[in-house]
């Protein structure tokens, strides 16, 4: 499987177990990687034929403004679905970081990996 990826994305959220965390939009880091068949992108070297970097960017940063988490694993999921659904990847791998969220710990999150699965 081919992969594109995603490196150290920071984005707003609302995120954290406790309800005075969810306040006010920190900052988390994602890391992802997207699999799709890159066979026919890396002939053609058209961008119809491969993802759109900055339009999956922009996605994910919309809807993560919009919304709250208590879970890491949740927000994790939740942006694998997003990209499922509206970018046609056939795997998905994120890492999710909250820096500095624990003293003397640089961060802390979870990195999961989901395969679409056929219908």
């Amino acid at each position: 499987m081919d992969k594109n990826f995603i490196s150290e994305l920071k984005v707003q959220t609302k995120l954290g177990v406790p309800e005075w965390e969810r306040m006010v939009p920190q900052t988390v880091v994602l890391d992802i990687e997207i699999g799709y068949d890159l066979a026919k992108a890396c002939k053609s070297d058209a961008i119809a034929d491969t993802v759109d970097y900055g339009q999956i960017v922009k996605r994910i940063r919309e809807t993560l403004a919009e919304n709250s988490f208590q879970l890491v694993e949740a927000l994790a999921e939740y942006v694998c679905e997003l990209i499922f659904k509206e970018f046609g990847a056939k795997e998905v791998g994120i890492k999710v970081s909250k820096p500095s969220i624990i003293a003397g710990v640089k961060a802390v999150g979870v990195k999961i990996e989901r395969i679409k699965k056929p219908h």
